[in-house]
């Protein structure tokens, strides 16, 4: 405890000061993340083709599904053991930690085994022609049996950086896209492996990323470390009491996700009935460039998260407000820049991915600078889920996230068409994204009236001191 608050002292700490040093590690983190997928659609689309680029677009809603469960247990671990930090409760923190990293590991394993039985009719479920099937099968078979390293690479990231190690909570990710891009380019290339090399490229650089998170979880000097859990009738009570908390907590984090996998599976049945294979092929640029936008902004969230948590813990409502009103300025600085970008240099960003001379090109080209001005209002969005979600207002934050990811998003792509043609499907996103945040505007100005009665800590002292008991 000592360790962590030398390195970072989130109760006395100037909140730009704490918020600064999190924040570049977090979004240097993330944007090798981003960089991650994007490098993998790159290889894919220049080395094998834009039918390939499709077919891993089919099967991304899968990668989705294990990066928002390691999200929302991430999420809801770290806020629950944020709270007990500041109320000096250690081991009930690292407790806390432990018992997400292995149900979130056993539920992946066992969907995985799921998906993989039976992905031939997984990959038509989510949509995928004939043509495309076999690629995305070959895709999938690679690369959903390593989700679970995935989800923990994600949750992972949360841990480190609320034990005061941000830097290397950015290595992991910096060494998982270096050995991707790597073996990416080795296994398509040189290789000639195709949809196996590429799969299996991404697999490894996970894996490495998420084992370095576990060595460094199993050290006996970090102050929020993995701690054995005694099996007995008592503590798996208090562990499902506790797993459902911060799935209640972090639910909105895995919603955002499945949200992604929603806009992608919405948005490949729309671009398939309107513009066939080309196109898909069209939307998966859109989809492969889409992570770089949001990493970022999840990373601007995650700074504040912890700030936010620990203070919130502690009733320090003016420092809570600061940290959230500071990610939102920064989270709208980076909207302008990305959408700026985006609109004038559509075509360069395109032929990353293709060539001028794929049908998709003149798709994409066209429809990029539509898709990017919704990229300000998504960036207010983010940031206000997760400050929801770090003051334990997972109600206000699930809302939200099935509001924009689903209801708002499903409307929109399938209605604007109607009324604008083709530019109304590039223009759903954006659509829905602004809808939310006026809902936010008024639900955060109505949640500021309200105090809240209770934190987690005292909610639970009791059991928790039950549960040290037992172990």
């Amino acid at each position: 405890m000592e360790k962590m608050r030398d390195s970072i002292d989130f109760k006395n700490t100037d909140i730009k000061t704490l918020f600064r040093k999190l924040l570049l590690p977090t979004v240097l983190g993330m944007i090798f993340s981003a960089l991650f997928v994007i490098t993998d659609g790159i290889f894919v689309g220049k080395g094998i083709g834009s039918d390939a680029l499709a077919a891993v677009n089919i099967v991304a809603p899968l990668w989705l599904f294990s990066t928002g469960i390691g999200l929302m247990f991430g999420v809801g671990a770290s806020v629950v053991a944020s709270i007990h930090l500041s109320h000096g409760k250690v081991k009930v923190a690292r407790i806390n930690i432990t018992q997400s990293i292995v149900i979130s590991s056993l539920l992946l394993m066992c969907t995985s085994a799921l998906f993989c039985s039976f992905a031939p009719q997984v990959v038509k479920l989510l949509g995928g022609s004939e043509r495309l099937t076999p690629l995305a099968v070959e895709y999938m078979l690679w690369f959903v049996p390593f989700s679970l390293f995935t989800a923990l690479l994600n949750s992972g990231m949360f841990f480190l950086r609320l034990d005061g190690s941000p830097n290397f909570a950015m290595m992991c990710n910096v060494v998982a896209a270096v050995l991707n891009i790597i073996l990416d380019y080795l296994f398509i290339f040189p290789f000639g492996w195709g949809m196996f090399g590429a799969a299996f490229a991404s697999a490894i650089g996970t894996t490495v990323g998420a084992l370095m998170i576990v060595f460094y979880l199993m050290r006996r000097r970090c102050a929020l470390r993995l701690h054995p859990i005694k099996i007995s009738r008592r503590s798996m009570q208090l562990m499902r009491r506790n797993i459902g908390y911060m799935c209640r907590l972090g639910s909105s984090a895995f919603l955002c996700e499945v949200a992604i996998a929603c806009m992608m599976f919405v948005g490949n049945q729309v671009f398939i009935h309107y513009l066939k294979e080309d196109g898909v092929a069209a939307f998966s640029i859109a989809c492969y460039f889409f992570p770089i936008i949001f990493m970022v902004y999840n990373a601007i969230a995650q700074s504040a998260q912890p700030i936010i948590s620990y203070n919130y813990g502690l009733n320090e409502s003016l420092r809570v407000r600061r940290a959230y009103l500071l990610a939102l300025k920064t989270a709208i600085g980076c909207g302008v820049c990305f959408a700026l970008v985006t609109i004038f240099c559509s075509r360069e960003i395109v032929a990353m991915f293709i060539d001028r001379s794929y049908p998709a090109y003149e798709i994409a080209a066209k429809g990029l600078p539509l898709y990017a001005t919704g990229f300000v209002f998504f960036a207010i969005n983010i940031v206000s889920i997760g400050y929801f979600q770090s003051v334990e207002r997972a109600k206000y934050a699930t809302f939200i996230t099935l509001l924009r990811g689903f209801i708002l998003l499903t409307a929109c792509f399938f209605g604007l068409p109607l009324l604008l043609g083709n530019p109304g499907i590039w223009l759903a996103t954006p659509l829905a994204e602004l809808l939310t945040t006026l809902l936010i505007g008024i639900i955060y100005c109505f949640s500021k009236k309200k105090r809240p009665k209770k934190v987690l800590s005292l909610q639970h002292g009791k059991d928790d001191q039950e549960f040290l008991q037992e172990i």
